[in-house]
């Protein structure tokens, strides 16, 4: 039997986002169909639902058409058809219109997470964010934030040993963090509190990183007027402050229940199982995610577009959110099925990134 020849479903030389209408309208209803079912779709119930009168055969002859181009798949031996990974990313990009939120749906993220950010902490306020979220788009809602954005208030040395010292650092938003420090030998109790008066002196207000920079500059210009044992004291403060290493980066997750919501086989199962222990591998979600920090706006990863949920096939929709000098501090966003309502969750998770900028100062 001949394969049925292609040409003339794309024009020549101008890619699939040259698709005719008759073809992007049959592709479109196999993809919303799966978005809304996650079920295989078959030639005579497009027939019903697409704008153009065609009989079943015909569209059928379309579908196989689609499908050679890597557009779609059959799953099994059904005339039914899903998209694949490439049909779902083509149709991100270049069919779907999407949508915005209902004025209701902004003014319920804002005042929620404006409540909260009032009066907690901003690790507070970004749970309450992806509960939102996720609750709003039912997946998984993740950030990824750095505990070196938080901005200093207070810092004091306390000794725990002769050569062993507790930095106690207090963040604005009320986080306390301790860290253990190996001090220099010969450190008097003196030179611990002439250190401390130093740093609070000069970190108010700033990251880590921020105060990282200026006292590191301090110090190697010799602008100071501390003797040898407290500068030794400060240069050991700063080392231990390693201001974005794996360790300094916060992963939340929220909302693992709703991706065990509309389950339609085992197979769907065994996949949410799969994506609950890649967000279990804490390390490749912080990578992931670390990404989107680099670039603006929401970005998109289908499938195994990213190897980390590349067992599970599942999307993740995420934007950079920032502080109050403008600077991307973190990302937030959802994952879940291949079968996200995309142009819903994307103006949701967009929208929520910005409030949460909003909230930041950003």
């Amino acid at each position: 039997m001949a394969h049925h020849d292609p040409i003339g479903l794309i024009a020549p030389n101008t890619g699939l986002a040259q698709l005719n209408e008759r073809s992007r309208d049959i592709f479109r209803q196999i993809v919303e169909s799966y978005l809304a079912t996650g079920e295989p779709v078959g030639s005579r119930n497009i027939s019903r639902l697409i704008s153009m009168p065609l009989s079943p055969a015909s569209v059928r002859n379309v579908m196989a058409d689609l499908e050679h181009l890597g557009l779609i798949y059959a799953p099994h031996t059904s005339a039914g058809r899903l998209p694949t990974e490439l049909g779902l990313r083509f149709f991100v990009d270049a069919l779907m219109q999407v949508g915005d939120l209902t004025e209701p749906e902004r003014q319920s993220i804002q005042a929620q997470l404006s409540s909260v950010g009032q009066a907690q902490t901003v690790e507070a306020a970004l749970g309450e964010a992806l509960t939102r979220l996720s609750g709003l788009t039912r997946a998984a809602a993740v950030v990824l934030t750095a505990k070196s954005n938080v901005r200093l208030k207070h810092l004091e040395f306390v000794r725990l040993e002769p050569e062993r010292a507790l930095v106690i650092l207090v963040a604005e938003d009320g986080q306390v963090e301790n860290r253990v420090l190996a001090l220099p030998p010969g450190v008097p109790s003196s030179a611990l509190v002439e250190a401390s008066n130093f740093l609070n002196a000069r970190i108010r207000n700033r990251t880590l990183a921020e105060a990282r920079l200026e006292l590191e500059t301090l110090l190697s210009q010799d602008r100071t007027e501390l003797d040898q044992l407290t500068q030794k004291v400060i240069s050991a403060g700063i080392a231990s402050w390693s201001g974005g290493d794996g360790e300094d980066r916060q992963l939340i997750v929220r909302g693992h229940a709703n991706l065990l919501e509309d389950l339609h086989a085992l197979e769907d199962l065994e996949r949410v199982r799969l994506l609950f222990d890649e967000l279990e591998t804490k390390r490749g979600v912080v990578d992931l995610l670390g990404r989107a920090e680099r670039a603006e706006g929401v970005r998109i990863f289908i499938g195994s577009e990213n190897k980390l949920f590349s067992l599970s096939g599942s999307s993740t929709i995420i934007a950079p959110y920032s502080d109050g000098a403008g600077h991307i501090v973190g990302v937030l966003g959802v994952i879940g099925p291949t079968r996200l309502n995309y142009a819903r969750v994307i103006p949701m998770v967009d929208y929520t990134a910005r409030i949460v900028s909003q909230m930041l100062g950003g």
